[in-house]
């Protein structure tokens, strides 16, 4: 008979492993997907960046302006300016809900 906290443990262990692979994901699309305007360290600060208007997302003043909802929404559907230019691709049939929801997590993580 298995003891009531070997299962705890187990069960605890799975959870920490789907964590770090679940982090793991974000980081790797991050990379993948948003450095080339984002930059790896999120401060935006890329020729593409730049041309974009990217905001620094290290800045918790910033990222204080958007909720997790509204990010997932953004990243899911993109994103245009005020004339209806693209400003951001939608990465909605790239990405997984999961995916995307490991980028929110990944992005909130940037704040200094």
């Amino acid at each position: 008979m298995i003891s009531k906290n070997r299962v705890l443990a187990v069960i605890i262990a799975l959870g920490a492993f789907v964590g770090a692979c679940h982090a793991a994901d974000g980081a790797e699309n991050w990379t993948k997907h948003c450095g080339s305007c984002h930059g790896k360290d999120g401060k935006g600060d890329t020729k593409a960046g730049r041309k974009a208007d990217v905001k620094d997302l290290t800045d918790p003043k910033y990222q204080a302006t958007f909720t997790d909802e509204q990010m997932f929404k953004q990243i899911k559907e993109g994103m245009k300016d005020k004339n209806g230019k693209e400003k951001m691709k939608a990465f909605g049939g790239t990405l997984s809900d999961e995916e995307i929801k490991a980028l929110v997590a990944f992005v909130r993580g940037l704040k200094k």
